[in-house]
């Protein structure tokens, strides 16, 4: 039983490290999302980008540290890989505008609710960027 646990572990050790930093940009990203919400008069939007940026930094470095193990063996090769993280995140970060803007504005949603949405459909999309273009091994 034990080995097995730790077999399922070593073969999907990858998945999980994701998962679980994704929780965690997730929190933050939703986190300030709705801070700002609660306590600005600033457009969804704007609040939606601030929290993006935040989460997308804390998303890079826990994805090369600690998801996928990535070296850099350059400051060329840092800036490669960062600008390609960030590039794919910036094609997620539209379909996130555009779910918001249907979740928010046309279908009268709840911010919070379409935000989570939102959070878990970009998820997707970003670790296969990541995993296949970004952080390649």
């Amino acid at each position: 039983m034990i080995q097995k646990l730790k077999d399922s572990y070593q073969k999907y050790n990858e998945i999980i490290a994701y998962l679980f930093w994704g929780v965690i940009t997730t929190v933050i990203n939703i986190g300030v999302f709705a801070i700002l919400e609660h306590f600005t008069n600033l457009n969804y939007q704007v609040n939606n980008l601030i929290a993006w940026f935040i989460s997308v930094f804390i998303a890079f470095i826990s994805n090369k540290a600690y998801v996928f193990h990535a070296t850099s063996n350059s400051f060329t090769h840092l800036l490669k890989q960062m600008f390609s993280f960030y590039a794919g995140r910036v094609l997620s970060y539209g379909f996130e505008v555009i779910i918001l803007w249907v979740g928010i504005s046309l279908l009268d949603g709840n911010e919070i609710i379409v935000k989570i949405i939102d959070n878990i459909v970009v998820i997707i999309i970003n670790y296969f960027w990541s995993k296949l273009a970004v952080f390649k091994k």
